[in-house]
């Protein structure tokens, strides 16, 4: 018996196989060679084709979100990968690399039907064994991707959210507005964008501590989230400055949700709520209200361009400050 034959009689797929049902089944293995570091294949790529480790270690590894690469599972000899590729025409859903120098045996979809066309029990066999490895290797890594993608959807929240306040933050907001300006002009629909900052926030911070301004904010957050919709987006621009998206509002319709956030932002007394039996307090019995100052522009009657828009609704809210605070300004037409 070859050195050859002993080495497939070793492979899981193989291992029912006779010496002469392996004998003839070399003519269907095609070695390949590999140095450390090679792709063989990425995710993506066209499948159709079964490869058994001879020599050496190969990677398989997933992309995820944030474009980072995640090693899922490593093969060495005697192991074989891809052997679903040989019955559906399914892109490769994950990269492989090899780790070392690698030799690898592989049979493309075409061999396997020549396998079955000449040997069919020879293939029946094969087939059983391919069968019962994907079944308990989906048992065995099935608990550890779906913690993968919980990981993965992990990363992509905190990789996307203000840590303080749970609001989008300023990454996220400028891939937002990008997005839904493109939707708003394509399908010729408005779009409304707010830019609010909390009144004398310094003021609150270098009176009363900067855990109690922090406090302020989670609270104001809080109240955004109670009249804000599902499908409006609302970030953490920074410091105390907050932006929402609007998608399908006209201006008429943000500056009745605006006045009622800023009356309620007003009648909250949030600094009292966040003081009360605080040590941070001081012996005034009366304290600040908190109150918001809102620019607003909408698309398409203020700006033609996502940036544009954002700079009519800042402009705005220079102009409420300028006014006294505590309002909501729409940008000129």
């Amino acid at each position: 018996m070859s050195a050859k034959t002993e080495f497939l009689k070793t492979v899981r797929i193989f291992c029912d196989l006779t010496d002469g049902e392996i004998r003839g089944l070399l003519d269907l293995l095609h070695p390949l060679e590999l140095k450390k570091e090679e792709i063989l294949f990425e995710q993506g790529d066209p499948g159709g084709e079964l490869f058994v480790v001879e020599s050496g270690a190969i990677g398989i590894s997933v992309t995820l979100d944030d474009g980072k690469n995640l090693e899922i599972a490593r093969f060495s000899k005697g192991d074989f990968f891809g052997e679903m590729s040989i019955f559906e025409e399914e892109a490769r859903s994950a990269t492989c690399c090899a780790r070392s120098e690698s030799r690898l045996l592989s049979m493309k979809d075409s061999d396997f039907l020549r396998l079955i066309d000449s040997n069919p029990s020879s293939a029946a066999k094969v087939m059983t064994r391919m069968l019962e490895a994907t079944r308990q290797r989906l048992e065995d890594t099935g608990g550890f991707l779906s913690d993968m993608v919980q990981w993965g959807e992990e990363a992509r929240r905190r990789a996307i959210t203000d840590s303080l306040t749970g609001l989008y933050n300023r990454r996220h907001l400028e891939e937002a507005l990008e997005e839904y300006f493109m939707k708003a002009r394509d399908g010729s629909r408005p779009l409304s964008v707010v830019m609010l900052d909390l009144d004398h926030f310094r003021r609150i911070n270098e009176t009363y501590s900067e855990k109690a301004g922090d406090q302020v904010l989670q609270a104001a957050a809080r109240i955004y989230r109670r009249f804000l919709r599902p499908t409006d987006v609302a970030a953490r621009y920074g410091g105390d400055e907050f932006t929402f998206i609007l998608p399908d509002t006209d201006v008429q319709t943000a500056r009745s949700l605006m006045e009622d956030i800023r009356r309620a932002i007003e009648e909250a007394d949030l600094l009292a709520e966040v003081l009360a039996g605080s040590e941070s307090r001081t012996g005034d019995s009366v304290l600040p209200k908190v109150t918001t100052s809102q620019g607003l522009a909408g698309f398409p009657e203020h700006a033609s361009t996502p940036r544009t828009l954002r700079e009519a609704a800042d402009g705005a809210l220079y102009r409420a400050k300028e006014m006294g605070r505590n309002r909501v300004v729409v940008a000129p037409g």
